[in-house]
Formats: C-alpha cells, sequence, structure tokens
C-alpha cells in the first residue's frame, strides 16, 4: 500500500510541476546562478538580444549599477516592452554596469520572470556577475529587491520604454 501511495504522489507532484510550469515559455534556464550565466552567455548570448527600448547603447547611469549601462532584453522582454505591455514569465533583462571612463565592464545584473518563483517580489530572479563570470549575488538578492521594490507599480523596472 505504501509504495501505490508513493507512486500516486510522485505523478501527482510531477502533474502539478507540469501545469505550473506550463506558463514559462520552454528551453528558458532554471533558477540557479551557474545555470543562468551559462544560458545568457553561451546558450543564448544577451549581446546578441535587442537593446530596451529608448535604451539604444550605452546611456548614464546611478548608483548602484554604474556611471554608465547598457541595458539588454531578450525577445520576450521586448515584444512586451514595445507593446506597453507587463513583462510575461520568460522576460530577462540583462544590465552591463560599466565605470566613468566608458569602457571598464564592472558587473553583469540581469533579472528574470519566472513563474512562482517569488510571488512577494514579482516573481523576478536577481543576480550580479562579476565581467568574467563570478556570481557576486543570485536568487532573492536583498539589494535588488529593496531598490527595485519602489517600482512595483511599473513591474519592478526603472527604465521605462521610449
Amino acid at each position: 500500500m505504501k509504495r501505490y501511495c508513493l507512486i500516486a504522489a510522485f505523478f501527482i507532484a510531477a502533474f502539478a510541476f507540469q501545469v505550473s510550469a506550463s506558463d514559462m515559455p520552454e528551453g528558458l534556464p532554471p533558477t540557479d546562478g551557474e545555470a543562468f550565466w551559462t544560458y545568457i552567455t553561451k546558450t543564448n548570448p544577451y549581446d546578441g538580444w535587442g537593446y530596451w527600448p529608448g535604451y539604444y547603447g550605452m546611456y548614464s547611469g546611478n548608483s548602484p549599477h554604474g556611471a554608465y549601462l547598457k541595458l539588454y532584453a531578450n525577445g520576450i522582454a521586448l515584444k512586451a516592452a514595445r507593446e506597453g505591455k507587463p513583462m510575461p514569465y520568460g522576460a530577462i533583462l540583462v544590465k552591463e554596469n560599466y565605470g566613468k571612463d566608458k569602457k571598464t565592464l564592472m558587473a553583469i545584473t540581469p533579472m528574470y520572470k519566472v513563474k512562482g518563483y517569488s510571488t512577494e517580489t514579482g516573481d523576478w530572479f536577481w543576480a550580479k556577475y562579476g565581467p568574467q563570470g563570478k556570481i557576486d549575488a543570485a536568487g532573492q538578492v536583498k539589494g535588488c529587491i529593496n531598490c527595485h521594490s519602489a517600482k512595483k507599480a511599473e513591474g519592478y523596472i526603472f527604465a521605462k520604454p521610449k
């Protein structure tokens, strides 16, 4: 009897995961710092995505991100931004953070919207990487959440599409 209960529990859990995962587009990475870095740099390199609408190339930035920034978005995020819609699950924004010389890459700070990841903070997975991919922070990063919560009504995003 115990064996049948365990098997039934396994299938119920697997079905529940499939139902909740169905809101996420296929082929996206897990919420793991290393796997996410591999995805945005090798599997689907962010520097081949488009710039966030109205933020083409390098632009002036603010602390904590850097004096100059570049903001990339995957196709899912770009489509929603261009249509004036909220960011759907699977949206990824990647910000390159540069120093005052406009040449020194200081950090790479992405945000990734994942169904059910953190409902109290808009379901965003946050990360901060060094220029070579060293994970400085990943997950429910308190500093990111504290700052971006000021833009909760805008989907936790500071840069409005232009």
